[in-house]
């Protein structure tokens, strides 16, 4: 059965809670932490080489999505982490590159969000759009397009639907877990 690539960066190891998700094929670099019952789908990449990358727990990033961190870009030219807080879905094949997604969020298939960009708490981002750097999703609102502007406030079924998609996530990555390890 195959592994992960968990590699160090610096000298700097990744850490993952006991309970979390990590496909077989998904990569994980450097000066990462990935909390309790997240899930790392298929071909992701989570590089936190030149910063870090903090994501939190019941998290899932689905298959192909790239997390990355700048070493540039910051007051001063500093260098910018990933922050992904708890409870968020990530859509496949999404970028998320040195910002902050706060607890609660959605980022759509194919999505964008770049550098110094803030999703706050139950913002979402629809599929395919762009979040330009330095841009605030402010909480309950959706945004789409490129770049992404306001289309509208959420409503409690798109909350609903958030949190039945972490839960899923959450038995989802349970399953594979346990699957793939009887299997080894």
């Amino acid at each position: 059965m195959a592994s992960p690539l968990i590699i160090p960066w610096n000298g700097v190891w990744p850490r993952i809670a006991a309970d979390a998700f990590i496909a077989p094929n998904a990569t994980i670099i450097g000066d990462v932490e990935i909390g309790a019952q997240s899930s790392i789908w298929f071909n992701v990449v989570v590089r936190g080489d030149v910063s870090h990358i903090r994501i939190g727990a019941r998290t899932n990033l689905q298959d192909n999505t790239v997390v990355h961190v700048t070493s540039a870009g910051g007051k001063g030219g500093a260098s910018v982490p990933t922050i992904i807080g708890n409870d968020v879905l990530v859509g496949h094949g999404a970028i998320i590159h040195a910002c902050t997604i706060e607890d609660g969020s959605f980022i759509g298939l194919a999505a964008t969000v770049l550098d110094g960009a803030v999703v706050e708490s139950k913002g979402m981002v629809a599929a395919g759009a762009v979040v330009s750097p330095g841009k605030r999703v402010p909480s309950g609102e959706l945004w789409a397009g490129t770049p992404a502007k306001f289309m509208r406030k959420l409503t409690d079924a798109d909350f609903a639907h958030i949190k039945r998609g972490t839960s899923n996530y959450v038995e989802v990555g349970n399953l594979y877990r346990r699957q793939l390890k009887d299997h080894s």
